[in-house]
């Protein structure tokens, strides 16, 4: 007795590790190599809706695959077929995706993402989704007094593991080529452990049994079960369609306004899969009636947050837009699993999962880019949310309000319901009030707002989400102001017009050349004086557009102007490869992905290009200004044998448009050290920036930077 519980025990322990280990891989994949390819497509959050695309598609392959092994053919063969599989698989390894995949056009880059990672890790990927419904499967027919949903519990543990260990222990210690080449490792471990799993399943399930009674179905359900309706196959299509539309709408309201950065993919995505993992773990952890309670709670405080944007501290943020994420998905699974089938019908049920997965992401990332000029498909979600709860009860027998009962407490939810469409539009409004155009893209949200229409201070203003990108007064007196960060006693401002070069020192005035990665309304144009350059990179041509359609600076400055589109690092390095390297005086690193600057912009291999396009005696300046993370440690970290490191704080000057900045500026030009103007305005390092941190391609860790108090 003892003897077979313990291989009972040991039984259901393989199955287990196999399952938690196939999830595991399939998750720590995930932003290991969104991160690894982010640089190459411009450090935007819709790398990682892209790259969540794919993983959602080879999902849902990986669990048609396993539908069609379980429905069509015999256990025996089952197994034998997803061996070869397994095997065949390990010869798509190593998964490190090869440079030519870097993106050279400026066109929207989703498929050439999805193309990159259908080639890299698509065959393996797809094995792994397909293990754990095929393992359930086999457990149905061998243990028919185990649940196997409640591995599908287990799974998601394994996924969540997966998602939590990367930024805190993966991320923060172990450089990407070691992640990759550790992934393909275990990735190889992985079949072996399903080789062993294949072993004592096909021993438990023939043991004592002629060769052909499991065959026939033995362990399974009776035949005669009726199978799921219309209604409930639409229900599970729409509530996992839904969970993953808030999943990924949530991940974009986050990157929007504070950064591009795994750790704010991943809390979303522990969310989503902690709500899987309660809801199929136990029933009694999905109350209708508490759920139905906390909805309206985090609708409401999330309206609120909507409202206030950016202007709320970092925290508050992330944890309303996490609470609503939560109560949103759990109920959604928990509808979900009340509605789950027999285990005759388990792979379908898992087959419709995946493909309403496909379904949200897909809609997030091809379709609402079209349709909305924002990120109003979170909106959408919201309203989603709440209308599936309301069809799920009106749908359940075992409700009070099945089929419209209780009329009165229907016409109280509907009015809600309403209410809080209302709510949505309200701040949809709000946040496009003034604006003479919005347009969105692959690269974000752009809007040009007109503020102060009739007064002195009447100007155009360039938001990226609802941070500002750059603005410019309308009147002809103030046209040419250099405003916002790029003031004449900003950090910038200070290197343009004390360079020796510029300033007369040298006594004579020569030809300047500057180079800005990131043009924003085109501000820095105002500097250009008659025979001076001024070479723009920037990545989004809807940028471009809106600077020269809404505002003059490019237009207006006496400089030659000049604007390649494209991602700044990646045109660099083509431009040096083909022996055109460019010479600057000043060169301005100012690209801004939301609140932050992108992390390959800050990298050794990326300082080192921009040392190779400055002149002798040039000038870096790059503006650190941010609420969120402090990137002076980075800077300092990256300065150049001989070159001094200064940072410039500039309180700003409301009259002359200009608003706070903090500029970091690298040079070992003598002259323009001993500038007393320079002198005057140099700041000191706080205590948190003293010690310097050096980010490769391989290793960064921003988190480390992170403000210890919003500002």
């Amino acid at each position: 007795m003892n003897r077979c519980r313990s291989n009972s025990v040991g039984f259901m322990t393989v199955y287990a590790a196999a399952s938690l280990l196939s999830a595991y891989l399939s998750f720590v994949v995930q932003p290991l190599l969104g991160k690894y390819i982010l640089p190459w497509f411009g450090g935007t959050a819709a790398v990682w809706t892209a790259c969540m695309l794919f993983f959602q598609a080879a999902l849902f392959a990986g669990y048609s695959y396993a539908h069609w092994c379980a429905r069509n053919r015999h256990l025996r063969r089952q197994i034998g077929i997803h061996l070869v599989v397994l095997v065949l698989c390990c010869a798509a390894l190593p998964i490190t995706p090869g440079d030519a995949w870097k993106q050279t056009s400026i066109s929207s880059p989703i498929l050439r993402i999805v193309a990159l990672l259908a080639a890299s890790v698509g065959l393996p990927f797809l094995s792994l989704a397909a293990t754990s419904p095929l393992i359930q499967n086999w457990l149905s027919h061998v243990k028919r007094d185990a649940s196997p949903y409640r591995l599908y519990s287990f799974s998601n543990a394994g996924s969540l593991l997966a998602i939590v260990s990367y930024p805190f222990l993966i991320e923060p210690f172990v450089p990407l080529s070691s992640q990759l080449k550790i992934w393909s490792w275990s990735y190889v471990l992985f079949v072996a452990l399903c080789f062993l799993c294949a072993v004592l399943t096909f021993r438990k399930a023939y043991a004592g049994l002629p060769s052909t009674a499991l065959e026939e179905g033995v362990g399974r359900e009776p035949a005669s079960t009726s199978p799921p309706g219309l209604s409930h196959r639409v229900l599970w299509l729409s509530l996992a369609g839904c969970g993953t539309l808030m999943l990924l709408a949530t991940t974009n309201q986050l990157c929007l306004d504070i950064a591009v950065v795994p750790l704010l993919w991943i809390v979303p995505l522990g969310i989503y899969l902690l709500s899987f993992i309660l809801c199929f773990g136990s029933k009694a952890l999905y109350s209708r009636p508490l759920f139905a309670a906390m909805l309206p709670a985090a609708l409401l405080q999330t309206c609120y947050v909507l409202y206030r944007g950016a202007v709320l501290d970092l925290k508050w943020q992330i944890i309303s837009y996490s609470f609503t994420l939560f109560v949103c998905c759990m109920t959604c699974h928990g509808e979900l699993v009340r509605l789950k089938p027999p285990t005759r019908y388990l792979t379908a049920f898992y087959l419709l999962i995946s493909f309403g997965g496909l379904l949200g992401g897909g809609f997030v990332t091809l379709a609402a880019p079209f349709l909305f000029k924002a990120y109003w498909e979170y909106h959408l979600g919201l309203v989603l949310v709440v209308f599936l709860l309301f069809m799920a009860v009106f749908n359940d027998p075992e409700s009070s309000m099945f089929h419209g009962k209780r009329l009165w407490v229907w016409a109280l939810s509907y009015s809600g319901l309403f209410v809080l469409v209302l709510i949505l539009q309200v701040q949809i409004r709000l946040t496009s009030r003034d604006s003479l155009a919005m347009a969105r893209d692959f690269y974000g949200i752009l809007r040009v707002v007109d503020e102060g229409r009739g007064a002195e201070d009447h100007k155009y203003t360039l938001m990226h989400g609802r941070i500002v990108h750059g603005f410019q007064y309308r009147s002809a007196e103030r046209r040419d102001w250099p405003t916002s960060y790029f003031g004449p006693n900003s950090g910038v401002g200070l290197a343009i017009r004390n360079h020796p070069d510029r300033s007369g020192v040298k006594n004579q005035e020569s030809a300047f050349s500057i180079g800005v990665i990131g043009l924003g309304a085109g501000t820095l144009g105002a500097y250009g004086r008659e025979g001076d350059s001024i070479r723009f990179y920037e990545i989004n041509p809807e940028v471009v557009r809106l600077a020269y359609r809404y505002f003059t600076y490019l237009k207006d400055s006496a400089a030659d102007v000049s604007v390649e589109v494209g991602d700044a690092r990646i045109l660099i390095e083509k431009e040096c490869a083909e022996g055109k390297v460019q010479q600057f005086d000043v060169l301005v690193v100012d690209a801004f992905s939301g609140d932050a600057m992108p992390v390959h912009l800050l990298t050794k291999e990326c300082f080192r290009l921009y040392y190779r396009l400055l002149k002798p005696g040039g000038i870096l300046a790059l503006n650190i200004s941010n609420r969120y993370f402090d990137l002076a440690p980075v800077v300092r970290g990256q300065a150049a044998g001989g070159m001094v490191t200064m940072r410039i704080v500039d309180n700003g000057d409301a009259s002359r448009g200009t608003v706070s900045s903090e500029w970091a500026l690298l040079t070992s030009n003598s002259v323009f050290l001993a500038s007393p103007e320079v002198h005057h305005a140099i700041s000191p390092w706080t205590k948190d920036d003293i010690a310097p941190i050096v980010w490769t391609d391989d290793f960064s860790n921003p988190f480390r930077l992170l403000r210890r108090r919003s500002e």
